[in-house]
């Protein structure tokens, strides 16, 4: 039976537990630049899937993905073997790393909606100064219906 709860607990304790070993108990300098931002436990508790994103060492530098991906699987065995001694549990999880998406989506997403909001500044100009095309009152009237 899965119990969701108990999944999405171990996955925060997971995330707790990776990120705080990265931080302070891998000697990887290319580890550094690493964030841990979301886990995903299954509902058998035996795979969980640490979400990770990766910054750039200046504002103008791109983020080295390749090396990071590189630092996680060497450093994977001795993150699992962290996480199993401070989660307590009878089966340790394993551990799947992948880049988490969802910053350069919600960036994608937010350059779209500044876009589509300077479109509608210009179109409201436009509307402001419009004038409508043909006639004035461009339906017929009883008037001319007799003429």
């Amino acid at each position: 039976m899965v119990d969701h709860a108990r999944a999405a607990r171990m996955a925060k304790r997971i995330q707790e537990i990776v990120a705080s070993a990265i931080e302070r108990q891998i000697k990887d300098r290319r580890l550094e630049l690493v964030t841990i931002t979301d886990t995903r436990v299954t509902g058998d508790l035996h795979d969980a899937t640490v979400f990770y994103t990766v910054r750039g060492k200046d504002i103008d530098s791109e983020p080295d993905f390749q090396q990071a991906e590189e630092a996680l699987k060497r450093a994977k065995g001795q993150l699992r073997k962290i996480v199993g001694d401070q989660l307590s549990v009878r089966f340790t999880p394993t551990l799947t790393f992948e880049v988490d998406t969802v910053p350069e989506a919600s960036a994608h997403m937010e350059e779209l909606l500044a876009r589509a909001r300077a479109r509608d500044e210009e179109l409201a100009k436009l509307k402001k100064n419009a004038q409508p095309a043909g006639d004035a009152n461009p339906y017929k009237t009883s008037d001319e219906d007799e003429a």
